[in-house]
């Protein structure tokens, strides 16, 4: 069992302690530590674990074996380096930072420390998408073509303007800090890794806040195109089709936090003017917060390295990187 302790306990902290406190024989949370303990003294009491307005508490205590991070972006560089000099495992939500310099720091306080390091991308453990992997893997699906998703919502205003969340200095990119980069990993779990980027990002709702529309073209390594939109100030959807030579294959609903079906459609090569109906494929209920977590506690006991610095999570800040330099510029990005 680990012991860790949970770094934020805002609306996301609290999920992922509610997906394993009580409920997972792999890890679980002992302490945590936020700015203002009053709002969450509560629930952590609820939960079975001191609450502490010093984060110096939990890297100061033996027993806590790793640190959760759930704070805003720009908090994190910090918090992970002094995790890792202080001996801690270090599991932090998406995403890793917001441009190279600081990704490459953490991941290099990881490693000099002997540490495991994971980044929270939730839909790796989606059984859909590890599906999909196996389809383009195994060739039922043939040559990837194209890639096209979206992620979108009514975020801009679910907060005030003083929210972080709302600080351009938090969200460059407008939906792609808290949206977007999910579809980005989705992406580059299928389809590896990106090497050109163009990006338009405008806020066309609010007179403050980030950017509420945000699209760009991805052209990857092996050849094949990609598409994504995030769009927060709309109703809430998301959406992932995967375009190859023998069909495509599509995920998405408006809840994203369950387990998703999958639709299938092939080309059939007997006839081809023939407009087949998708299948539907469903599977079983599994909660991803919990085994991203687990998977985190079972690299610690293995000492697996997830997070490296040739790794997707590297990547995934490069391409957020330059889809901000791209919206800024109005030109295509070419990443090295």
């Amino acid at each position: 069992m680990i012991n860790a302790a949970i770094v934020g306990l805002g609306r996301w902290g609290q999920n992922l302690v509610n997906s394993i406190q009580g409920k997972s024989d792999k890890i679980r949370i002992t302490a945590g530590a936020t700015r203002t303990v009053s709002k969450a003294a509560d629930y952590a009491k609820r939960q079975g674990f001191p609450l502490y307005d010093s984060y110096q508490r939990v890297l100061d205590d033996p027993a806590i074996d790793a640190i959760i991070v759930a704070t805003p972006h720009t908090q994190r560089v910090e918090i992970i380096t002094a995790a890792a000099k202080a001996g801690k495992h270090v599991f932090t939500e998406k995403p890793l930072a917001l441009n190279q310099k600081d990704a490459n720091a953490c991941i290099k306080a990881c490693a000099d420390n002997k540490v495991t390091f994971a980044v929270g991308f939730n839909w790796r453990f989606q059984p859909a998408l590890q599906e999909i992997r196996r389809m383009l893997d195994d060739g039922r699906l043939g040559k990837l073509l194209h890639i096209e998703g979206n992620f979108c919502g009514p975020s801009v205003y679910r907060f005030g303007p003083d929210h972080w969340r709302l600080n351009p200095e938090e969200g460059p990119g407008g939906g792609m800090t808290g949206r977007g980069v999910h579809v980005v990993d989705a992406m580059l779990y299928l389809a590896g890794k990106i090497d050109t980027v163009h990006a338009q990002s405008l806020r066309r709702v609010l007179d403050y806040g980030i950017d509420d529309t945000t699209s760009m073209l991805f052209g990857f390594k092996n050849g094949a195109t990609g598409y994504l939109g995030t769009f927060i100030a709309t109703a809430e959807t998301w959406r992932m089709q995967v375009f190859a030579e023998k069909g495509w294959v599509e995920v998405g609903d408006v809840e994203h936090l369950t387990t998703w079906p999958m639709r299938v459609c092939y080309v059939d090569r007997d006839n081809l003017n023939a407009h087949r109906k998708p299948q539907t494929v469903a599977f079983p209920e599994i909660s991803t917060e919990r085994a991203e977590l687990e998977n985190f506690a079972a690299a610690i006991e293995s000492k697996h390295r997830l997070a490296v610095a040739s790794g997707d999570e590297a990547h995934g800040v490069a391409v957020l990187e330059a889809v901000i330099e791209s919206a800024q510029r109005k030109t295509t990005i070419t990443l090295q």
